[in-house]
């Protein structure tokens, strides 16, 4: 998508292809959310995997060998002026814990894609002051897209 000031690319791979989502709708929040924090480029792809392709991911560049909502990367080049940006996406675990939150499995989805984008910006959950900062600009973001209040912490 070409903005005024520059260039914001999105693609999405959908491996799991069992979870409905408005992939217009994502990229226009993608855009908003590059505005918002002054990226006028980048590349970002987001891969939307099942409970055993997130696993792998976990396992291969984390060390971690357990399943997991979202996985992010900021791939971007220090001496260049774009982003770009991998987000793994877990559809199954969206699914499994909107239907406990009592939210629209996309919602969920949206939650994950937004986590992501705000790690690879500089966002950290590790405190809880950090998390709580962190989660209501997910909230915010979520609910001026029309997804509502959707992290219940």
């Amino acid at each position: 998508m070409k903005t005024s000031a520059g260039t914001i690319k999105t693609q999405i791979a959908d491996t799991y292809q069992r979870l409905d989502f408005n992939a217009v709708r994502l990229k226009r929040m993608l855009r908003v959310l590059c505005e918002r924090f002054a990226i006028t480029h980048a590349d970002i792809s987001i891969v939307i995997v099942n409970d055993s392709q997130i696993k792998k991911v976990n396992k291969e560049f984390l060390g971690r060998s357990y399943v997991t909502d979202v996985i992010s990367f900021d791939l971007s080049d220090k001496n260049s002026d774009g982003r770009v940006f991998e987000l793994v996406i877990n559809a199954q675990e969206a699914r499994r814990q909107a239907k406990s939150r009592k939210h629209d499995a996309e919602a969920e989805l949206m939650l994950y894609v937004v986590h992501g984008f705000l790690h690879d910006v500089g966002f950290d959950d590790a405190t809880q002051r950090e998390a709580m900062r962190m989660h209501t600009m997910e909230d915010e973001i979520l609910d001026e897209f029309g997804y509502g209040i959707t992290y219940c912490g």
